[in-house]
């Protein structure tokens, strides 16, 4: 048994525990990386560039499609899956040699391969060759993809977002079960791409959407393109032949079979915490089994123990990832000496078409008791110029602030170009503008932005009418 004594020991190499990793070494601490699984991230993977490359594929199939619209007919469309799914494989894999040049440099002996688990406070054992007493460690295990118990063990052909890449065609048809951010990405690719795709959703919620006009406008959009099924569950499924049988049950309790090359489950994804001794460790656990911590500083109570990117379930995007494997990582480095770390304004974007995005303090937050009141201002793009130019006029805006200071507090929408406008207004609250301050930014013509300026002009209009004017967050349904 090789035993080591180091003082950070970073559990995973992904976004997050590379990033802690890097800060650990940069305060000066002896520091090792220990990995169960491949080397290489979920984004570079199976997430964020392999999406993208999909969805790439799918905008331009869609844009034969618009084409007439402008007065351009275009030749017969052709999808040649095979050549669509190499194309997202062979960059994919680009992507991910980028991150193994990233774990080659470091050193051999920081490089530890196998499963680990706490034996004590301070102490790992890595599978059955190495045992490890660390000063601080840092768990950035990562996350999984959730298999509702009805479609475990069913057969090949449950698959989730994990597997989705690893495909040589396109499928004749998917079953996607939840309309979060995956499920709606890969959802609307699939269809635009020619394959016959059904969305199901046990609620009535589209990605990460509160805002309830926002999200009523989200659902009359997305409806008109894809097949979204609301308050429906799913009962039962069975493999036969290369297809599955589904059954789901409606809001109204009726019962409907139907088949599908795949199913693709976009259920969420839980936190790599399990099977790792984590109950050695003496740390509090919350009732999901992640540790309790501070957001602030990543660290787990008091302890020596730090948890960093999708392992504590917190916010499960790259950006974040990277900032608490930061944040983590110089903690443990310089060990006892913990301090807040910079979280930035949070920030989610979806990349169907619209895009979806939210930043800020959202509408849900905001409507929580105790918080001041605040007001909203909002702009349809269905008549905004720009957006009637591109035939990309569908989508809604709300945008929020605080009475008295008419400070900026943040956004929810279904936008064209949404990805870049919520970058906009994102910078806006971290830099704690005010709505009136942001008037006075430039604006050109003709541009979607001028969106936002629309939005803005309601709210500092609502934010002039005062506090003791009905707020809307009294009066929208759902709150």
């Amino acid at each position: 048994m090789n035993k080591l004594n180091v003082d950070v020991a970073v559990i995973g190499t992904g976004t997050a525990g590379m990033s802690a990793y890097r800060a650990a070494r940069a305060e000066g601490a002896r520091t090792v990386a220990i990995e169960s699984g491949p080397y290489g991230t979920t984004c570079a993977r199976v997430g964020c560039m392999p999406s993208k490359l999909l969805i790439a594929a799918a905008d331009a199939a869609h844009m034969l499609d618009l084409a007439p619209g402008f007065g351009v007919h275009p030749r017969e469309k052709r999808i040649d899956g095979r050549a669509v799914m190499e194309r997202v494989r062979r960059e994919r894999d680009r992507f991910v040699g980028f991150v193994l040049e990233s774990v080659e440099h470091f050193p051999a002996q920081d490089k530890i391969q196998g499963h680990a688990r706490f034996t004590g406070p301070h102490t790992l054992r890595v599978d059955e060759h190495t045992e490890i007493e660390a000063k601080t460690i840092v768990i950035a295990t990562g996350s999984t993809p959730v298999v509702l118990p009805q479609l475990k063990n069913v057969g090949p052909n449950i698959v989730t977002s994990d597997d989705v890449f690893y495909w040589d065609d396109l499928p004749r048809s998917v079953a996607v079960i939840g309309t979060g951010v995956i499920g709606l990405e890969l959802g609307q690719a699939l269809t635009r791409l020619g394959v016959r795709t059904a969305l199901f959703a046990r609620g009535g919620s589209v990605a990460h959407l509160s805002d309830p006009e926002v999200l009523h406008a989200a659902t009359r959009t997305l409806s008109q393109e894809l097949d979204l099924r609301f308050q429906t569950e799913v009962v039962r499924a069975e493999q036969q032949g290369d297809e599955v049988l589904l059954t789901t049950r409606d809001a109204l309790g009726k019962e409907t079979s139907e088949r599908f090359q795949y199913v693709l489950l976009a259920t969420g994804r839980t936190p790599n915490v399990h099977g790792m001794g984590l109950e050695e460790t003496g740390i509090e656990l919350q009732a999901n089994g992640v540790p309790a911590f501070d957001s602030r500083t990543m660290q787990c109570g008091n302890s020596h123990i730090f948890i960093a990117g999708d392992a504590n379930n917190e916010l499960p995007l790259l950006a974040e990832a990277a900032d608490h494997g930061k944040i983590a990582g110089e903690n443990a480095g310089r060990f006892p000496d913990v301090r807040p770390g910079l979280r930035r304004t949070p920030l989610a974007i979806a990349f169907t078409e619209p895009n979806i995005a939210t930043l800020g303090k959202n509408y849900k937050a905001l409507c929580e008791g105790g918080r001041p009141k605040f007001a909203i201002g909002k702009v349809s793009f269905e008549n905004q110029g720009r957006s009637r130019v591109m035939l990309q006029n569908k989508g809604m805006l709300r945008v929020y602030a605080e009475y008295g200071t008419c400070r900026f507090l943040g956004a929810e929408m279904i936008a064209p170009r949404g990805e870049n406008i919520a970058h906009l207004l994102a910078w806006a609250v971290q830099a704690r503008l005010t709505v009136p301050q942001m008037l006075e930014m430039p604006f050109y013509h003709p541009v979607i932005e001028e969106g936002v300026r629309t939005a803005l002009r309601d709210l500092a209009a609502n934010l002039a009418k005062g506090a003791n004017h009905t707020d809307p967050a009294d009066s929208e349904p759902g709150t």
